[in-house]
C-alpha cells in the first residue's frame, strides 16, 4: 500500500474508532478484557459485515470479468 493510501486508510480508521468509542459503554472500557470484548463485538456487528459485502462484491465482479469472452 502506498503512503498516500495508507494515510487515507488511517483517517477513515480514526473516524470509525471515534464513532465506535462514542457508542461504547464506558463501564466496559475499564479493563483490557472489557476493551477487547467491546472492540470485537462492535467490529463484528458494524465493520466486518461491510468488509464482507465489499470483498464478496469485488470477488463476483472479478469473476465475471475473468469469465467474459
Amino acid at each position: 500500500m502506498n503512503p498516500q493510501k495508507q494515510a487515507e486508510l488511517q483517517q477513515h480508521l480514526d473516524a470509525i474508532a471515534k464513532i465506535l468509542y462514542q457508542e461504547a459503554d464506558p463501564a466496559e472500557l475499564t479493563t483490557l478484557e472489557g476493551i477487547e470484548k467491546n472492540v470485537r463485538a462492535q467490529a463484528q456487528k458494524h465493520v466486518l459485515p461491510q468488509l464482507g459485502v465489499f470483498l464478496s462484491t469485488r470477488r463476483q465482479t472479478g469473476t465475471a470479468e475473468n469469465n467474459a469472452p
